[in-house]
């Protein structure tokens, strides 16, 4: 994963315009290699829908080129505070700047697969060119899956990389993404060897087998890799202290509400040594931890992110959910393409685009088999907030 060395403007503020992935920041990212114009000008031409075909779901916008957006509106029966920010968000770009080009149908899956294949499939009927979500990876398969049969692609928004693959595409926060992040970083700060000390869970899985290859990669040693169960997490600290001697940094890629009991274990055990996470350690809960200080993760520059929950909560008097912005960036990208993207808006070469695009939460790029690249910052946990020690890239290098 290459960036550029670009480095951000003084003072880190995002200006409404260049947070509206559709007008500027879209196209400064978006237009060098895709043959897309993103610049002035009415909407582009676009297959229409079938004849007659109704549309279906909620709709925002009146544009020539129907999305489908698929959200977990719902769960056990009540509202999704998580779907109900997603779809606001969306709502929030429509009337930013997708109103003219798009015709947003969103509909809920129920928080089920069921309910995402449904959905996916009344929105293709509609005459949709992109399905944006849903958000849980079985959704997302199962979505998919009526998307490939209609030849159209999907931009969803579960963090399995499973699920993604060519014409399926991950906007998402990667772990993968976190970890290659965090690594490159310690590497290039003179860390050479390093210990893991991760949950036996599907996430710690994930980051474990992750982290290994990319320290392979950059020659750098594994010298124990504790795993431990929930709530147990005294052994594996201890192995850690019997090697810490011979370590740079320690990585736990561990969810914030655990990460307590891992600094009480940890210091226990007495380990004094450089602390490595990822994304999910950006919470007030580990930053507040006094055995957390000095430690550093891999996240997203939380200025963009401030700067749209400060426009979110004008409209809505509420506080977004975390994941909002990808379906804010996912919606304005979908408004950027069909602007002047021609009777194919959302081709694979317009999708993947090498030089990627600009959302609220930094730089971005699809790989061709439905993964991505994002252009993270690395933060330093100090005095109980989390400071940027190593900016995320404004761009990307070519190839």
């Amino acid at each position: 994963m290459r960036f550029s060395a670009q480095k951000p403007e003084e003072g880190g503020s995002v200006t409404r315009r260049a947070l509206l992935g559709g007008g500027l920041a879209f196209a400064v990212a978006g237009c060098n290699s895709s043959g897309v114009d993103f610049g002035a000008g009415g909407p582009g031409v676009s297959a229409p829908p079938p004849a007659g075909a109704p549309l279906v779901g909620e709709t925002l916008g009146s544009g020539p080129v129907r999305v489908g957006m698929i959200l977990p509106l719902t769960q056990n029966g009540g509202p999704s505070p998580i779907g109900v920010s997603m779809r606001n968000a969306a709502q929030l770009a429509v009337d930013d700047f997708g109103g003219p080009y798009i015709t947003l149908m969103v509909q809920d899956d129920h928080s089920s697969s069921d309910g995402a294949a449904q959905a996916a499939q009344s929105e293709l009927g509609a005459g949709a060119q992109l399905i944006l979500g849903p958000v849980f990876a079985n959704d997302v398969r199962a979505a998919s899956a009526a998307a490939k049969s209609a030849g159209r692609p999907m931009i969803a928004f579960s963090t399995d990389a499973s699920v993604a693959a060519p014409g399926v595409y991950l906007l998402s926060f990667l772990i993968e993404t976190y970890v290659d992040r965090i690594v490159q970083y310690s590497v290039s700060s003179g860390k050479k060897s390093f210990a893991i000390m991760a949950p036996q869970n599907d996430y710690g899985n994930v980051a474990t087998d992750r982290f290994q290859q990319t320290a392979a990669g950059v020659n750098a040693q594994i010298v124990v890799t504790a795993r431990y169960s929930a709530g147990q997490m005294a052994t594996a600290a201890q192995q850690v202290a019997a090697v810490q001697g011979q370590v740079d940094a320690l990585f736990i890629p561990e969810q914030a509400d655990a990460m307590q009991a891992v600094a009480n274990a940890l210091s226990s055990n007495s380990v004094k040594t450089q602390l490595l996470g990822t994304g999910v350690w950006n919470d007030a809960r580990v930053l507040k931890i006094p055995q957390m200080q000095g430690a550093w993760f891999s996240a997203p520059d939380n200025s963009g992110f401030n700067a749209f929950a400060q426009r979110y909560k004008a409209k809505f008097n509420s506080e977004p959910a975390r994941l909002a912005t990808l379906s804010y960036d996912a919606a304005t990208l979908a408004a950027a393409l069909a602007r002047n993207g021609g009777p194919d808006p959302y081709n694979e070469r317009a999708l993947t685009n090498v030089s990627g695009f600009s959302g609220a939460d930094g730089v971005f790029r699809f790989r061709p088999d439905g993964t991505n690249e994002r252009g993270l910052a690395v933060i330093e946990i100090d005095g109980g907030a989390a400071k940027v020690i190593s900016p995320a890239p404004r761009s990307f290098v070519a190839g």
